[in-house]
């Protein structure tokens, strides 16, 4: 780690930093509400987005259950009221990575991908979450080539396609209801008999047509085709204990 920082990064050829009073890791809604408050306490504070900007709300279709926006609002437009909101008192937003913070002296140095050095009193961490991996054989090799986390991201090259998405929850069943925008059929893989989103998700699936429910049931195993792109999975029924297969073109997990 170089001794040569500054407060915007650039290297000041050995003259002596500018403390911040603190630095905002991450740039998801806890990382901008961070930096609203900070900014309001006329802390003057930096955030450094990191490379997945706005977290996992960004790649969420649309917002229903977030206060303020009757009509619902989209993951990214939802990022940008907050990045703007922040902004307006204050907070200092930095497009960049943190590869590491040094904690064995204080005040504390932050440094990032883009070799920038940051020296702050105080750090708050809102790394959030990452997405849910499944574990099994096929996952990581697939990734890319049939295995998504993101349906606003890949949803597009599923056009009349078939595509399976695992999970239960409120994320599974909203980006299963954005994929029908795009693939024939939507087939959502549960291990209960019953989904966990809110009911009115619930409902809303049942009603589209192109949705249907695969219950009781846990994917064991991603293949592909000749062509290296996802075809099929195996599936084992929670209940019996049974070995399955599932053909399809995707894979979306939440």
């Amino acid at each position: 780690m170089t001794s040569q920082i500054s407060t915007n990064g650039a290297s000041t050829n050995g003259a002596a930093p500018q403390i911040e009073n603190v630095v905002i890791i991450g740039s998801g809604p806890s990382g901008f509400t961070a930096g609203l408050y900070a900014a309001r306490a006329n802390l003057n504070p930096i955030l450094i987005t990191g490379n997945d900007y706005g977290g996992q709300v960004s790649i969420t279709y649309e917002v229903e259950n977030y206060p303020g926006f009757p009509e619902s609002v989209t993951g990214p437009e939802l990022v940008e009221k907050m990045k703007t909101q922040a902004e307006k008192f204050g907070c200092r937003v930095e497009f960049d990575y943190v590869t590491n913070i040094a904690t064995d002296k204080h005040p504390f140095v932050i440094s990032t991908q883009n070799g920038k050095e940051y020296v702050a009193k105080s750090v708050i961490l809102c790394t959030g979450a990452r997405p849910r991996y499944l574990e099994i054989p096929g996952e990581k090799e697939y990734t890319g080539k049939g295995v998504s986390y993101c349906a606003t991201c890949d949803g597009f090259f599923f056009r009349d396609k078939d595509v399976l998405v695992v999970g239960g929850g409120d994320s599974a069943v909203e980006e299963g209801l954005f994929l029908t925008k795009f693939a024939k059929r939507v087939r959502i893989v549960h291990r209960r008999d019953e989904l966990r989103a809110s009911k009115i998700l619930q409902q809303r699936a049942r009603d589209n047509e192109k949705i249907e429910f695969v219950w009781n049931s846990v994917v064991t195993e991603i293949h592909a085709g000749e062509d290296g792109k996802v075809n099929r999975v195996s599936t084992e029924d929670t209940v019996t204990g049974e070995a399955g297969e599932l053909h399809t073109d995707g894979v979306f997990v939440f």
